[in-house]
């Protein structure tokens, strides 16, 4: 009898996503046997770049990409089934194996058409009435979380039964169509085209579906190492973000335990992941933000070099120095145990380098991002000025062939935040990674 447990690693974005989780994962899988999504829904994109081939994932975890590794979409994500299909079939086209690895908890919530008729609709008329838009990627996520806290959400698990799901589905339509025509001034969405639709789609995805929770736990006392794989950042979560210009989901650490269905004491090590410098997408409140867009500035660089744009929608990133203070308040609501920091390589020929240490707010001087976008709005960023680097560091594999400049840099981001860097990327190849320490290591 196998009387030792594995060791499970979660992994979280620190700023406002797109910090480059996916290869992370992607690399790490290397020591797992599973991999489990347990937040966000198809707003999420992952971008893997596998011996120089590019491939985007939206909901399907990362670890997909290495064979014989099982991979879990858990309770806490918003399923949009077409999507899932649709991203399964240019995976199969592409060679890799998904159905028979693949597991998808019974209690996700469905993601359906007046969803994303709604969150398209009030972006629209927040446009309309000259107010913030908050930015969403108008594919239904807020929506379907909403039905979820709500308690009227159709899961999955609503599928198995047709006639339960009509009911419901009934229901709900005609609440969100009273909505969709007589506040937002849209067409209503059609109950037999969505029923249809979703009977059709169920005979796909139900072999799929699994009591994710018994699994996950099952594997673990069976001796296996699990990576839990976040979607977004800590800074969109809907608690602690720069709320309300955040995500409608939990981004951190201790919701894997919530998300997946199972125990904060499986959670071994928290591995915060975040770029070099900073970048967000959408509206809100961003103290180090650059100009981005006039040639020959450091945001232009960033932009540029470093390819911004986002993996699901293709709008650019915003993108600024390195936010220290930011990722203080990542690492004290995600428990972090280390850092993993990515594109490195992005600031390579730039003359000097600003590290954003704290912020002026209100004539006081702060060490920590204060809760709140209004608040966030107001900050005005306290930077420590760090040289350079000419050097060439794409693909470096080791610490001490980085410039002395390059890892002066990373030891002032582990001194200010006070959480020590493990591991660092200087590409988007899997195999562009130094290792200082192994997560799964115990």
């Amino acid at each position: 009898m196998n009387m030792k447990q594995g060791r499970n690693v979660v992994v979280v974005g620190t700023q406002w996503g797109d910090e480059g989780k996916g290869k992370l994962v992607d690399w790490l899988t290397e020591s797992a046997q599973g991999v489990v999504r347990f937040q966000g829904g198809h707003n999420a994109g992952h971008t893997l770049v596998i011996n120089g081939v590019k491939t985007a994932l939206h909901l399907i975890p990362s670890g997909i990409m290495r064979a014989g590794v099982k991979c879990y979409i858990g309770n806490g994500v918003v399923l949009s089934v077409p999507k899932l299909l649709e991203e399964i079939a240019g995976l199969e086209k592409a060679g890799v194996q998904v159905r028979s690895r693949l597991r998808v908890s019974e209690a996700c919530p469905l993601i359906l058409p007046y969803h994303v008729a709604l969150d398209v609709g009030r972006e629209a008329a927040k446009e309309k009435a000259g107010t913030a838009k908050i930015g969403t990627t108008g594919r239904g996520i807020g929506p379907a979380y909403e039905d979820k806290v709500a308690r009227r959400a159709l899961r999955v698990q609503d599928l198995k039964y047709p006639e339960r799901f009509a009911i419901k589905l009934r229901e709900n339509l005609a609440l969100h169509n009273e909505i969709l025509v007589n506040i937002l001034g849209v067409a209503p969405v059609d109950f037999d085209t969505t029923y249809n639709e979703a009977m059709a789609y169920a005979k796909d995805l139900l072999p799929m579906v699994a009591d994710v929770s018994r699994e996950l736990n099952d594997a673990h006392k069976a001796g296996a190492n699990l990576l839990f794989e976040g979607a977004q950042g800590t800074l969109l979560d809907v608690d602690h973000g720069t709320y309300p210009f955040v995500t409608s989901s939990n981004c951190v650490a201790g919701n894997a335990a919530a998300g997946a269905g199972v125990g904060p004491g499986m959670l071994h090590y928290i591995l915060g992941i975040t770029k070099a410098y900073c970048t967000r997408v959408g509206g809100g409140p961003f103290p180090t933000e650059l100009d981005w867009e006039t040639p020959g500035t450091p945001g232009y660089h960033m932009s540029t070099v470093g390819a911004e744009k986002g993996v699901t929608t293709g709008r650019s990133r915003r993108c600024g120095w390195f936010d220290a203070a930011l990722l203080k308040r990542s690492a004290q609501v995600n428990g972090l145990s280390g850092l993993c920091i990515t594109k490195l390589d992005v600031l390579d020929g730039l003359k000097e380098l600003l590290l954003c240490t704290g912020y002026e707010l209100d004539g006081e001087t702060i060490d920590i991002l204060p809760m709140g976008a209004d608040e966030i709005a107001r900050c005005k960023p306290i930077y420590e000025v760090i040289p350079g680097w000419s050097e060439n560091t794409v693909g470096v594999t080791e610490m001490d062939k980085l410039p002395a400049t390059a890892r002066y840099y990373l030891d002032r981001i582990a001194q200010v935040t006070g959480v020590p860097v493990h591991v660092v990327s200087t590409s988007p190849d899997r195999d562009h990674t130094i290792l200082l320490q192994n997560p799964f290591a115990a």
